[in-house]
């Protein structure tokens, strides 16, 4: 932040106070919290026995990785039921407003995503496509409501998932785990690096390489134990 702050000072006011772009700053890379296996299964039923357009949409998200504000700029044109594949081309998000006269301070915007990378086709996973159809089957506008003026913002959407969480005893947690497990569960399950990229809507393998690929010291273990059973002698 400061670097941007001398960089605008320098580019607007031609003030040169320092150059700090030698810096460097290492972050210290947390661990990336996810859902149980248990937790997703009690998660999962509640979601299911509960089924309505919300719920169904955080479940969803748990199976397909989208961002919350895509969730909630979901419109029915974006599911192509036939083919089983849902279009990601719009996001929604809060932000502040510039004027500050305004009563109101933020404002709803839906625009396209911040990375072409971010405008994809995902499959809906066929366990869960009856669902999808059975619910969403019948509407149009925005996803979540079946309406073309009125949307959920992220807002509610956390709120309510909070809710569930509670009702579902499960720690809690933000609503962005969902994404980080089913990144996580796709990796396991032996999803290639590159369609999980593409799928997330990273705008490169690095990105997804980088924030996921962290193999258990158990897994460590099995590889190297498949390398000694290669190298043993008959």
């Amino acid at each position: 932040m400061l670097k941007q702050i001398l960089k605008y000072a320098e580019r607007v006011y031609q003030i040169n106070i320092c150059d700090l772009s030698g810096l460097k700053i290492k972050l210290k890379k947390q661990p990336i919290k996810i859902l149980t296996q248990d937790e997703c299964k009690i998660l999962i039923k509640y979601l299911v026995k509960h089924a309505n357009k919300i719920n169904i949409g955080i479940l969803l998200a748990l199976f397909t990785g989208i961002r919350i504000g895509e969730l909630c700029a979901l419109k029915y044109r974006n599911i192509l039921f036939d083919e089983a594949i849902m279009i990601i081309s719009e996001t929604l998000q809060r932000i502040q407003k510039k004027d500050h006269k305004s009563l109101k301070k933020t404002k709803i915007i839906i625009t396209t995503p911040k990375t072409m990378s971010s405008i994809r086709k995902i499959p809906i996973p066929s366990s869960i496509l009856p669902l999808i159809i059975k619910v969403y089957s019948n509407g149009s506008g925005f996803l979540l409501t079946g309406d073309e003026n009125k949307f959920i913002e992220p807002r509610t959407i956390q709120n309510r998932f909070r809710k569930i969480l509670n009702e579902t005893k499960i720690s809690q947690i933000n609503f962005h785990i969902l994404r980080h497990t089913f990144a996580t569960q796709c990796l396991i399950n032996g999803m290639d690096i590159k369609s999980l990229s593409e799928i997330l809507g990273h705008a490169n393998v690095n990105i997804t390489l980088d924030k996921y690929v962290h193999p258990s010291f158990e897994e460590k273990r099995r590889n190297m134990n498949k390398l000694g059973e290669y190298l043993t002698v008959k």
